[in-house]
């Protein structure tokens, strides 16, 4: 045989040539699923063997069989040809801007941001979704959508998060509580009250600050999660709840109270950590600019 080529000179033509002929064992299945003639499929393989300078099939009457150096080289060569597949795939992603998905929830407004995205990229298929508050990095992970416009706490394995901007959180009560009409409250205000619970442990723990800082615990209220069922609750006079200011906007029997001793919540831009598409940067780029602060809900579309 010729002098072996380094490994790295290996063609991935004849990889998948081989390992065709691995799984189906015989020269004449495997040249069918491959669409090219027996001899050429012959061929094949016996350049790949005299690149590797090793014989890597014994012709059996039955078919083909591995040899010893063709068994270690069939795993590795599917996952040569599984990398080189994933490897296209990201590269064409990071070079065509083609499709991009983004997410946002309850009380977030991209619309200036993608907006400007689609101004840019114009031949690019840029989508919204809204997204419930415990599925953001779940789809995020399955790749249902690539940005998430959302707000903090998120649980950020395997995610890049960017803080956008501040919210002042206040506190949400009825038109005729106690506390309505007061220019700002302090937690020793409502310390009594009962605070609407979500159902997620982390997200529950920052909106009702529980424990307090002197260690107290937060007073129990209903279950909510929908944030429309949560404020009739609250015009009830059943409960009362900390919510971003936008979401506390004037409302029939609402009223919000600033909060004076309660630090703020964040809105922030989550991607995929390994996510190097053109159409993210570009993204991520925009809701940096364009994204900067809560605005007034109106007539224009929160999805855009």
């Amino acid at each position: 045989m010729t002098e072996p080529i380094p490994p790295t000179d290996l063609d991935l033509r004849l990889l998948r040539y081989f390992v065709a002929l691995a799984d189906q064992r015989t020269f004449a299945r495997a040249a069918d699923a491959l669409k090219v003639t027996h001899p050429s499929l012959s061929r094949q393989i016996v350049r790949l063997e005299q690149q590797l300078g090793v014989r890597l099939l014994d012709r059996t009457p039955h078919g083909s069989r591995l040899t010893p150096a063709g068994e270690v080289l069939l795993p590795r060569a599917k996952a040569l040809l599984r990398t080189a597949a994933r490897t296209i795939a990201l590269t064409r992603a990071a070079a065509e801007p083609v499709r991009i998905t983004v997410g946002y929830t309850t009380g977030i407004i991209v619309t200036p941001a993608v907006r400007e995205l689609r101004r840019r990229h114009p031949d690019a298929e840029v989508h919204t979704v809204h997204l419930g508050w415990g599925d953001v990095r779940p789809a995020l992970l399955d790749h249902r959508v690539d940005a998430v416009v959302t707000r903090l706490p998120l649980h950020t394995a395997r995610l890049h998060v960017t803080v956008l901007y501040e919210e002042p959180r206040v506190l949400v009560v009825a038109s005729d509580h106690r506390l309505a009409g007061r220019e700002s409250a302090c937690l020793a205000d409502f310390a009594d009250e009962p605070l609407i619970r979500a159902s997620d442990p982390a997200r529950d723990a920052f909106w009702r600050i529980d424990p307090r800082p002197d260690g107290s615990r937060a007073p129990d209220g209903p279950l909510v999660e929908d944030l429309e069922d949560k404020l009739e609750l609250i015009a009830s006079g059943r409960a009362v709840a900390i919510v971003p200011a936008l979401d506390g906007r004037s409302r029939p029997y609402l009223t919000a109270v600033p909060l004076r001793d309660v630090e703020p919540s964040h809105v922030v831009l989550a991607v995929r950590a390994d996510d190097r598409g053109r159409l993210v940067a570009a993204f991520r780029t925009l809701a940096q600019s364009f994204l900067t602060g809560p605005v007034p809900e109106g007539p224009a579309d929160r999805a855009p």
